[in-house]
């Protein structure tokens, strides 16, 4: 996975952030994006995409990536500004404050599949966090960020069962939405989607336009 940094590392790149975002097909709650820059030659044994981890494997890489990395910092959007900017918007904003918020400015950027508003060269790379260890860094750190908030979510609002489904668009979650209703915290013009065309209509939806996508 170290192919695209291997390339960069040559021409002379050394401070490289790999970019990713957890949350972008929620029906609830921020879009948490990541940036990680790794020491040059770093291999981190384990590191995939973060959907391809079982939580435990996720938790233990993250300590890793902390404790290795030159610098680690996340971004995060609510849902009232994704409500406000729509959910690919609001992504690009949860990288870009990702990458301001590193304590080293990076040299180059390697993002998963989006281009970032930043006077900074950079790549775009379809499914990146599974070609790239950088952005397979960064997919773990903002997926394990965003899994602990759905923690303190689910305890303010226990009859969704956040802390499950992480807010996405499960059964038991739209269930939970015919009952309930809409809390606080979700994102009403996706909840108003989903219960008008259904879950099944809403998943095919969100897979054809990139947005259920961890």
């Amino acid at each position: 996975m170290l192919e695209y940094e291997r390339a960069l590392w040559n021409k002379g790149y050394t401070l490289i952030a790999g970019i990713d975002e957890a949350g972008r097909g929620s029906l609830a709650g921020s879009v948490v994006a990541a940036a990680v820059i790794l020491p040059v030659g770093l291999i981190i044994d384990g590191i995939k995409d973060s959907k391809e981890l079982s939580p435990k494997q996720r938790e233990e890489l993250y300590l890793q990536i902390l404790n290795k990395s030159i610098a680690v910092a996340v971004g995060v959007v609510n849902e009232r500004e994704i409500e406000k900017i729509n959910i690919k918007q609001a992504s690009r904003l949860a990288m870009k404050k990702a990458v301001n918020s590193l304590r080293i400015y990076p040299q180059y950027l390697l993002i998963d599949a989006e281009v970032i508003d930043l006077n900074l060269p950079q790549l775009k790379i379809v499914k990146g966090d599974k070609l790239s260890q950088s952005i397979a860094a960064a997919s773990i750190v903002a997926k394990v960020t965003r899994d602990r908030m759905c923690c303190q979510w689910d305890s303010m609002y226990p009859q969704y069962g956040f802390k499950r489904h992480k807010g996405y668009c499960t059964k038991e979650h739209c269930q939970a939405l015919r009952v309930y209703g809409a809390s606080p915290l979700h994102r009403k013009n996706f909840v108003k989607n989903v219960l008008q065309q259904g879950q099944e209509r809403f998943e095919q939806i969100s897979l054809f336009f990139g947005v259920n996508k961890k």
